[in-house]
């Protein structure tokens, strides 16, 4: 389960975060691509702009539910 805690500093402000356990796999960027990107450098993923819709909702929380590591988080902000 993702710790709030240990979420990436790039994660933008809101309820959608993804922590250190991040593995890269790509399942996030792909499922939900206005939402998430890469940080090259440190080979993971964050939330580069929260939902704005509820299509996008929708995607962040299918991103959410198939991480493999459980390293997106929902803070319910």
């Amino acid at each position: 389960m993702a710790d709030i805690a240990n979420k990436y500093p790039e994660n933008v402000p809101g309820k959608f975060f993804v922590d250190n356990q991040c593995i890269d796999c790509d399942l996030c960027r792909e499922t939900a691509p206005e939402n998430f990107t890469r940080n090259d450098d440190g080979g993971y993923s964050y939330v580069k702009k929260q939902p704005e819709s509820p299509e996008e909702e929708t995607q962040c929380k299918e991103a959410k539910e198939g991480c493999p590591v459980e390293a997106i988080g929902d803070a319910g902000a």
